[in-house]
């Protein structure tokens, strides 16, 4: 939040007596409702309750805050939406197409990618060997690379299988650029047949997985900060 450097402090505002307080914003729901409005808009990427928290009022209901927001700005031209487990402003979903014609796209994805990203989304925490066993070729690393770069995949930690090798799983991001509010909203199978994503021959039984979400599993670990693999991804992304 770098917008905000420099400012004054939003969570001790300077009132020359109470009743200004009061008469500035209509008590202090009304200016956490306007801080928190402050510094969504003053952000670049979600931000969570933690993020929040400090420029609030003792014991503000930060949810309850926030679902109040969202309802304000529910039918303008830009909505207050929910990724994950964090809140920012995006233009209103049938606005978008007003958008479209100011961005340039500056990276064109391959089939290779984009189905690596299905797999990783449906099926994490995923390793790369179970990448590759779903794809039926070999997942190569500048794949992955590529997927972190665009903020969309992350290493989840390691599995507890011999080998130890690194899972990896979605972000926020991911879910920001997609539009989703968590994993729950991935497309099911019957619309990814309707789109010509899946072929409409597949067998009637088979299912899509269930994405796991962010913690990790029993079967992972936490990836250490000197982890070898992370450190050559960064070194790798740094490179380029």
């Amino acid at each position: 939040m770098n917008q905000l450097t420099g400012q004054d402090s939003l969570d001790q505002p300077q009132f020359d007596n109470p009743e200004d307080e009061a008469g500035a914003g209509g008590g202090a729901k009304a200016r956490n409702l306007r801080v928190i409005e402050a510094l969504l808009f003053a952000s670049q990427e979600p931000l969570s309750h933690a993020e929040l928290v400090p420029y609030l009022t003792e014991g503000a209901e930060v949810e309850t805050l926030l679902v109040e927001l969202q309802r304000i700005y529910s039918g303008r031209g830009v909505n207050l939406v929910r990724r994950g487990d964090k809140w920012a402003f995006r233009t209103a979903g049938d606005l978008g197409f007003l958008l479209r014609r100011e961005q340039t796209e500056t990276r064109t994805m391959s089939r290779a990618a984009l189905e690596t990203l299905a797999i990783i989304a449906y099926h994490q925490p995923v390793t790369r060997a179970e990448i590759e066993e779903v794809r039926g070729v070999a997942a190569g690393r500048g794949t992955l690379d590529l997927l972190m770069e665009a903020g969309w995949v992350r290493m989840r930690g390691r599995r507890r299988t011999p080998g130890r090798p690194v899972t990896y799983g979605t972000t926020e991001g991911f879910l920001d650029h997609f539009g989703l509010e968590n994993l729950g909203d991935l497309p099911g199978m019957e619309e990814l047949k309707g789109s010509g994503l899946l072929s409409s021959r597949l067998p009637a039984d088979m299912q899509i997985p269930l994405p796991h979400d962010g913690e990790l599993r029993e079967d992972e670990e936490a990836l250490e900060d000197d982890d070898p693999e992370v450190l050559a991804a960064f070194s790798r992304s740094a490179g380029r």
